[in-house]
């Protein structure tokens, strides 16, 4: 890994272009993001927080129209919504529910796993907090831990796929992402979660911020597994300790208008070859 220098100064200044440009409300569309701003009652957004991230994989315009069927079930109040159905109401709403790899009985299981943590802890940040003291520093276990809570359903993991379990190794990209939406506050993340700070977040990372991070030279694993996360995640906090996730939203919104050509302006904002194009 390349120790912080010239050019990290170069790629931090390269960074902050990118971050003030695009990180910005207008540019949420159509990311899932945009259901959470839908709401204002915290208990409401980390509800829909967390079913749009659990559902986030494949086209964008495929997720919307999943995370939408689902909130529909739910009406304007997700979160009482939970809290008052019965076992019917969630055997009927996902009746039939697939979507990618998820099927209807992976999904009762997240609603179900909801419901129970919502009756209990009172709320999701409740119980990311007793998660977090009964794993004290370690972030990922306590993640771990939060995570089984929701998807426990008797002995069996019933949210299945919805909700991965760090131990597994993955990169928990969409667990990272509602983290991300629920504790970081400024233009896009809506945040409302005090529990966690945002120098404890992971990159949600996915195969675009894994070029990005090979690119910088963040990780040389050849997977965008969990370690190559944990590495990349520790190659942005030597540029913002405070904040290592800072760039995440922007420079997905970039990838998507410049494609590939971001690794090459990153090589050259790094080297000193480029001051930044029409970026």
């Amino acid at each position: 890994m390349k120790p912080p220098g010239e050019g990290s100064a170069r790629i931090a200044e390269f960074l902050e272009t990118i971050y003030h440009r695009f990180n910005d409300r207008r540019y949420v569309p159509p990311d899932p993001l945009m259901f959470v701003h839908r709401y204002h009652r915290p208990e409401d957004r980390e509800v829909v927080a967390l079913i749009a991230s659990s559902l986030a994989v494949g086209r964008v315009e495929a997720i919307a129209g999943c995370v939408e069927r689902v909130l529909g079930w739910l009406g304007p109040n997700p979160a009482q919504c939970l809290l008052n159905a019965g076992e019917f109401h969630i055997r009927r709403w996902t009746a039939g529910f697939r979507y990618r790899f998820f099927d209807a009985r992976q999904m009762g299981g997240l609603l179900a796993g909801l419901q129970r943590v919502l009756r209990r802890y009172g709320s999701l940040e409740a119980c990311m907090e007793w998660a977090c003291r009964e794993k004290g520093e370690d972030m990922a276990q306590a993640l771990d831990l939060f995570a089984a809570t929701l998807g426990r359903q008797g002995e069996q993991h019933g949210a299945g796929r919805l909700l991965p379990l760090p131990r597994r190794g993955s990169a928990c990209k969409r667990l990272h992402l509602f983290l991300r939406w629920m504790v970081r506050w400024d233009n896009v993340d809506p945040g409302g979660w005090n529990c966690l700070r945002p120098d404890q977040l992971q990159i949600p990372l996915d195969t675009h911020m894994f070029r990005i991070g090979r690119c910088l030279g963040f990780t040389c694993r050849k997977q965008a597994d969990g370690r190559a996360a944990r590495e990349i995640t520790q190659g942005f906090a030597r540029l913002v300790p405070t904040d290592p996730v800072r760039y995440d939203f922007a420079l997905t919104r970039l990838g998507m208008r410049h494609g590939v050509g971001l690794e090459t302006q990153l090589k050259d904002w790094s080297s000193g070859g480029s001051q930044g194009g029409d970026a």
